[in-house]
């Protein structure tokens, strides 16, 4: 199958042999694939090499065969977002999340439009905690597994004063007030679920409340297995 002239959002890239990259995107029309791009290391090569690069939207031409695509060719669109520190932590995060998440081959096209969202707020320096949680809302729902963030399981509005935990195929659960201390610390509360769903940035212990929510209904999608990109964030915070 020839796949001409399609935008794609790079993922990872890694060496392979001596002259060669292996290279994961995230297109419009044929979904994550994964991509052999022979002879990009030589000196004459940089500008190809540049537009493979994670976080760059670029438009590719390839011939499928089997799990990988050979590259024909590839330009970049625009110039990938220059990010340093927690911000190039959270590029190297939202690359991972699809990477893992995205079906191959499976067209999902509004997933590559909230990935351009993400890239672009990455570029503008927006919140960075809010950013990744409308992300991580976004990506869910892109993908067909997200729920409703202002109603709980059941269809009863949320309590802003109430905390819930999210359960991955039901929905927000409340939590009793009588409910242990490790209960109520991995719940969301009540008023950032509420502001997420308002697409409102909530105060900083909501918004804090919604990032160990959040992981936790990822770490179910993901299977169990962990990102590279949590541990990296765990030891920096260690450091």
């Amino acid at each position: 199958m020839r796949i001409d002239d399609e935008p794609a959002h790079v993922l990872h890239a890694r060496p392979w042999r001596e002259t060669s990259l292996l290279v994961e995107v995230l297109t419009r029309d044929h979904g994550r694939i994964g991509l052999v791009a022979r002879g990009v290391q030589g000196p004459k090569r940089h500008v190809l090499r540049a537009a493979l690069q994670p976080l760059q939207h670029i438009r590719l031409s390839a011939v499928q065969r089997g799990e990988l695509a050979q590259l024909r060719s590839a330009e970049s669109l625009d110039a990938a977002p220059r990010l340093s520190g927690d911000a190039m932590l959270a590029g190297f995060y939202v690359s991972e999340l699809v990477l893992r998440l995205a079906p191959r081959q499976d067209p999902v096209p509004a997933l590559y439009a909230v990935f351009g969202e993400v890239r672009e707020r990455l570029r503008d320096v927006a919140p960075l905690a809010w950013t990744l949680r409308r992300f991580e809302r976004d990506l869910l729902e892109a993908l067909g597994v997200g729920f409703a963030l202002d109603a709980d399981g059941d269809g009863a509005g949320i309590d802003p004063a109430a905390r819930y935990r999210l359960d991955p195929e039901h929905g927000p659960r409340r939590i009793r007030h009588d409910s242990g201390a490790a209960d109520r610390g991995g719940a969301a509360t009540g008023r950032g679920l509420l502001a997420l769903a308002a697409d409102q940035m909530p105060g900083a212990e909501d918004l804090a409340s919604l990032r160990r929510a959040m992981r936790a209904v990822l770490a179910h999608h993901l299977g169990g297995r962990g990102l590279k990109s949590w541990e990296l964030a765990a030891e920096l915070a260690r450091r």
